[in-house]
Protein backbone atom coordinates (compact mmCIF):
# COMPACT_ATOMS: atom_id res chain seq x y z
CA UNK A 1 0.00 0.00 0.00
CA UNK A 2 1.39 3.40 -1.07
CA UNK A 3 1.15 6.24 0.81
CA UNK A 4 1.95 10.17 1.71
CA UNK A 5 3.48 11.06 5.02
CA UNK A 6 2.86 8.40 7.47
CA UNK A 7 1.38 9.57 10.96
CA UNK A 8 3.74 9.14 13.66
CA UNK A 9 3.88 5.69 15.14
CA UNK A 10 3.06 5.03 18.50
CA UNK A 11 5.09 6.36 21.44
CA UNK A 12 6.31 8.51 18.68
CA UNK A 13 3.86 11.38 19.24
CA UNK A 14 4.57 14.50 21.10
CA UNK A 15 2.32 16.74 23.19
CA UNK A 16 2.74 20.51 21.24
CA UNK A 17 5.85 21.69 23.98
CA UNK A 18 7.57 18.36 22.66
CA UNK A 19 6.70 15.57 25.77
CA UNK A 20 5.54 11.67 24.96
CA UNK A 21 1.84 12.16 24.49
CA UNK A 22 0.04 9.62 26.80
CA UNK A 23 -1.57 7.14 24.78
CA UNK A 24 -4.42 4.39 25.20
CA UNK A 25 -3.23 1.34 23.70
CA UNK A 26 -3.84 -2.16 23.32
CA UNK A 27 -0.71 -3.77 24.72
CA UNK A 28 1.66 -2.64 27.38
CA UNK A 29 5.57 -2.46 26.65
CA UNK A 30 6.93 -5.49 28.54
CA UNK A 31 10.63 -6.36 29.72
CA UNK A 32 13.00 -6.77 27.09
CA UNK A 33 15.54 -9.15 27.79
CA UNK A 34 16.00 -11.63 25.50
CA UNK A 35 16.91 -15.54 27.31
CA UNK A 36 20.11 -17.34 25.83
CA UNK A 37 17.83 -19.43 23.49
CA UNK A 38 16.10 -15.80 22.77
CA UNK A 39 19.48 -13.90 21.52
CA UNK A 40 19.92 -17.09 19.49
CA UNK A 41 16.82 -17.10 17.50
CA UNK A 42 17.44 -13.43 16.89
CA UNK A 43 21.09 -13.14 15.69
CA UNK A 44 20.08 -16.06 13.43
CA UNK A 45 16.89 -14.85 11.97
CA UNK A 46 15.82 -11.38 12.75
CA UNK A 47 17.55 -9.76 9.83
CA UNK A 48 15.54 -11.70 7.26
CA UNK A 49 12.15 -11.99 9.05
CA UNK A 50 11.68 -9.22 11.07
CA UNK A 51 10.83 -5.54 9.61
CA UNK A 52 12.06 -2.58 11.75
CA UNK A 53 10.20 -0.13 13.18
CA UNK A 54 11.17 2.60 11.12
CA UNK A 55 10.80 0.70 7.87
CA UNK A 56 7.51 1.94 8.05
CA UNK A 57 7.95 5.06 7.39
CA UNK A 58 9.43 4.97 3.72
CA UNK A 59 7.15 6.47 1.88
CA UNK A 60 7.39 3.75 -0.71
CA UNK A 61 6.67 1.13 1.92
CA UNK A 62 5.11 -2.40 0.69
CA UNK A 63 4.25 -5.52 2.75
CA UNK A 64 5.14 -7.35 -0.89
CA UNK A 65 8.72 -6.38 -0.78
CA UNK A 66 9.56 -7.45 2.40
CA UNK A 67 8.18 -10.81 1.73
CA UNK A 68 9.93 -10.85 -1.19
CA UNK A 69 6.59 -11.52 -3.25
CA UNK A 70 2.84 -11.69 -3.72
CA UNK A 71 0.60 -13.77 -2.31
CA UNK A 72 -2.91 -13.45 0.29
CA UNK A 73 -1.90 -11.53 3.12
CA UNK A 74 -2.72 -13.52 6.98
CA UNK A 75 -2.39 -11.12 9.68
CA UNK A 76 -2.08 -12.51 13.34
CA UNK A 77 -2.35 -9.58 15.94
CA UNK A 78 -0.50 -10.27 19.36
CA UNK A 79 1.27 -13.68 18.59
CA UNK A 80 3.25 -14.00 21.73
CA UNK A 81 5.93 -16.09 21.33
CA UNK A 82 4.77 -17.83 17.94
CA UNK A 83 3.17 -21.06 18.79
CA UNK A 84 0.36 -20.82 16.66
CA UNK A 85 2.38 -18.78 14.25
CA UNK A 86 5.17 -21.07 13.67
CA UNK A 87 2.14 -24.01 12.82
CA UNK A 88 -0.24 -22.44 11.44
CA UNK A 89 2.72 -20.67 8.35
CA UNK A 90 4.16 -24.02 8.13
CA UNK A 91 0.55 -25.32 6.80
CA UNK A 92 0.14 -22.62 4.86
CA UNK A 93 3.00 -21.98 2.45
CA UNK A 94 1.02 -19.93 -0.18
CA UNK A 95 0.52 -17.40 2.16
CA UNK A 96 2.51 -14.48 3.42
CA UNK A 97 2.09 -14.24 7.74
CA UNK A 98 2.54 -10.85 9.16
CA UNK A 99 2.61 -11.17 12.59
CA UNK A 100 2.35 -7.97 14.78
CA UNK A 101 3.43 -8.79 18.23
CA UNK A 102 5.36 -5.76 20.39
CA UNK A 103 6.99 -8.00 22.79
CA UNK A 104 10.54 -8.75 21.60
CA UNK A 105 11.72 -11.65 23.47
CA UNK A 106 8.26 -13.14 21.97
CA UNK A 107 9.21 -11.93 18.52
CA UNK A 108 12.53 -13.82 18.96
CA UNK A 109 11.02 -17.25 20.26
CA UNK A 110 8.47 -16.60 17.62
CA UNK A 111 11.82 -16.81 15.45
CA UNK A 112 12.97 -20.19 16.74
CA UNK A 113 9.71 -21.51 16.47
CA UNK A 114 9.05 -20.32 12.80
CA UNK A 115 12.53 -21.13 12.00
CA UNK A 116 12.64 -25.22 13.40
CA UNK A 117 8.95 -25.63 11.95
CA UNK A 118 10.68 -24.49 8.12
CA UNK A 119 8.11 -21.85 7.04
CA UNK A 120 10.01 -19.02 5.76
CA UNK A 121 6.66 -17.02 5.05
CA UNK A 122 6.38 -14.79 8.03
CA UNK A 123 7.74 -11.55 8.83
CA UNK A 124 7.38 -10.17 12.56
CA UNK A 125 6.73 -6.28 12.98
CA UNK A 126 6.65 -4.70 16.38
CA UNK A 127 4.72 -1.27 15.60
CA UNK A 128 1.12 -1.20 17.11
CA UNK A 129 -1.31 -3.15 15.27
CA UNK A 130 -4.12 -0.59 14.73
CA UNK A 131 -1.83 2.10 13.92
CA UNK A 132 -0.50 -0.30 11.05
CA UNK A 133 -3.57 -1.79 9.72
CA UNK A 134 -5.07 2.06 9.84
CA UNK A 135 -1.90 3.26 8.05
CA UNK A 136 -0.09 0.35 5.80
CA UNK A 137 -2.89 -2.19 4.91
CA UNK A 138 -5.24 -1.33 2.28
CA UNK A 139 -8.95 -1.70 2.21
CA UNK A 140 -10.06 -5.32 1.77
CA UNK A 141 -6.30 -6.56 1.87
CA UNK A 142 -5.97 -9.33 4.47
CA UNK A 143 -7.44 -13.04 3.67
CA UNK A 144 -7.60 -14.09 7.30
CA UNK A 145 -6.69 -12.64 10.59
CA UNK A 146 -5.86 -14.50 13.65
CA UNK A 147 -6.13 -12.95 16.90
CA UNK A 148 -5.58 -15.77 19.90
CA UNK A 149 -5.38 -14.65 23.84
CA UNK A 150 -5.50 -11.14 22.87
CA UNK A 151 -5.05 -9.02 26.77
CA UNK A 152 -7.89 -9.19 27.95
CA UNK A 153 -7.46 -6.30 30.54
CA UNK A 154 -9.58 -7.84 33.20
CA UNK A 155 -9.69 -4.70 35.06
CA UNK A 156 -13.23 -2.67 34.52
CA UNK A 157 -10.84 0.87 34.07
CA UNK A 158 -8.70 -0.95 31.34
CA UNK A 159 -12.00 -2.48 29.34
CA UNK A 160 -10.90 0.71 26.98
CA UNK A 161 -7.74 -0.95 25.91
CA UNK A 162 -8.76 -4.04 24.80
CA UNK A 163 -8.64 -4.16 20.95
CA UNK A 164 -11.92 -5.94 20.41
CA UNK A 165 -14.18 -2.97 20.77
CA UNK A 166 -16.25 -1.02 18.27
CA UNK A 167 -13.93 1.55 16.78
CA UNK A 168 -10.68 -1.38 16.37
CA UNK A 169 -13.74 -3.52 15.53
CA UNK A 170 -14.49 -1.20 12.03
CA UNK A 171 -11.30 -0.88 11.11
CA UNK A 172 -10.63 -4.36 11.15
CA UNK A 173 -13.53 -5.33 9.46
CA UNK A 174 -12.91 -3.10 7.01
CA UNK A 175 -9.41 -4.01 6.16
CA UNK A 176 -10.56 -7.73 5.48
CA UNK A 177 -11.19 -8.88 2.20
CA UNK A 178 -14.98 -10.05 0.98
CA UNK A 179 -15.44 -13.37 2.44
CA UNK A 180 -12.53 -13.20 4.84
CA UNK A 181 -12.09 -15.03 8.03
CA UNK A 182 -11.90 -13.56 11.91
CA UNK A 183 -10.70 -16.36 14.00
CA UNK A 184 -10.56 -15.57 17.62
CA UNK A 185 -10.26 -17.10 20.75
CA UNK A 186 -9.61 -15.81 24.39
CA UNK A 187 -9.90 -17.31 27.73
CA UNK A 188 -11.69 -14.99 29.33
CA UNK A 189 -15.74 -15.18 29.61
CA UNK A 190 -16.70 -11.69 29.88
CA UNK A 191 -14.10 -10.30 27.26
CA UNK A 192 -15.97 -13.22 25.16
CA UNK A 193 -18.94 -11.90 25.47
CA UNK A 194 -17.91 -8.24 24.63
CA UNK A 195 -16.47 -10.02 21.66
CA UNK A 196 -19.70 -11.23 20.26
CA UNK A 197 -21.62 -8.06 21.44
CA UNK A 198 -19.34 -5.76 19.41
CA UNK A 199 -18.85 -8.58 16.32
CA UNK A 200 -22.61 -8.83 15.87
CA UNK A 201 -22.70 -5.45 16.06
CA UNK A 202 -20.48 -4.47 13.38
CA UNK A 203 -22.23 -4.45 10.03
CA UNK A 204 -19.62 -5.80 7.50
CA UNK A 205 -18.80 -8.98 10.07
CA UNK A 206 -21.14 -12.40 10.54
CA UNK A 207 -20.76 -15.06 12.59
CA UNK A 208 -20.47 -16.17 16.25
CA UNK A 209 -19.03 -18.68 18.42
CA UNK A 210 -17.56 -22.00 17.21
CA UNK A 211 -16.41 -25.33 17.59
CA UNK A 212 -12.61 -25.02 18.66
CA UNK A 213 -10.59 -24.45 15.25
CA UNK A 214 -8.65 -27.73 15.33
CA UNK A 215 -5.52 -26.46 13.20
CA UNK A 216 -4.50 -23.91 16.12
CA UNK A 217 -2.02 -25.58 18.76
CA UNK A 218 -2.87 -25.40 22.20
CA UNK A 219 -0.72 -22.50 23.10
CA UNK A 220 1.13 -21.67 26.38
CA UNK A 221 -1.81 -18.95 27.30
CA UNK A 222 -4.84 -21.75 26.23
CA UNK A 223 -2.88 -24.24 28.57
CA UNK A 224 -2.87 -21.58 31.56
CA UNK A 225 -6.17 -20.76 31.23
CA UNK A 226 -7.20 -24.61 31.22
CA UNK A 227 -5.63 -25.02 34.09
CA UNK A 228 -7.34 -22.12 36.18
CA UNK A 229 -10.45 -23.64 34.64
CA UNK A 230 -11.49 -21.10 32.08
CA UNK A 231 -13.80 -21.63 29.50
CA UNK A 232 -11.79 -21.64 26.40
CA UNK A 233 -14.07 -19.61 23.59
CA UNK A 234 -13.32 -19.93 19.78
CA UNK A 235 -14.84 -17.40 17.66
CA UNK A 236 -15.25 -17.20 13.63
CA UNK A 237 -16.25 -13.96 11.53
CA UNK A 238 -16.59 -13.26 8.04
CA UNK A 239 -16.51 -10.09 6.35
CA UNK A 240 -19.70 -9.88 4.35
CA UNK A 241 -19.91 -9.46 0.48
CA UNK A 242 -21.71 -6.93 -1.34
CA UNK A 243 -20.10 -3.66 0.90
Amino acid sequence: MSHGVTPARPHHKLTEDGRRLREVLTYARRGSRFSPKQQAAWDRYAERWVIPDDALDAPDFSWSRWFGREAPLVVEIGGGVGEATAALAARRPEVNVLALEVWRPGVAEGLGRVGEAGATNVRFCSVDAVWTLEHLVAPDAISELWTFFPDPWHKTRHHKRRLVNQEYAALIASRLAPGALWRLATDWADYAEQMVEVLDAEPLLEGGVVERWAERPVTKFERKGLAKERTITDLAYRRVTGH
